[in-house]
């Protein structure tokens, strides 16, 4: 399997938790800056999500650009006792 697979299948195992993130935030049902309240504190949470999901999905990136190869194999040496 080639680098570029797994970090598609990461890119989109991320979109997917962002998105139903996404899905449990409320509408405010008025225009006024004061019907923001009740939705502020969830979209504050959000958005630290977010932030917190775009450091990992930066620094898994970097990992995959870092390497080689990309297969199924388990390291079975012995177990530490």
């Amino acid at each position: 399997m080639g680098k570029g697979r797994l970090g598609a299948f990461s890119d989109g195992v991320i979109a997917i938790i962002i998105t139903i993130m996404v899905l449990d935030l409320g509408v405010p049902h008025e225009t006024s800056l004061a019907a923001l309240r009740p939705v502020l504190p969830p979209l504050l949470c959000y958005m630290l999500s977010f932030v917190f999901l775009g450091i990992y999905w930066n620094k898994h990136q970097h990992l995959l650009h870092a390497t080689r190869r990309v297969n199924g194999a388990v390291n079975r040496g012995r177990a530490l006792s």
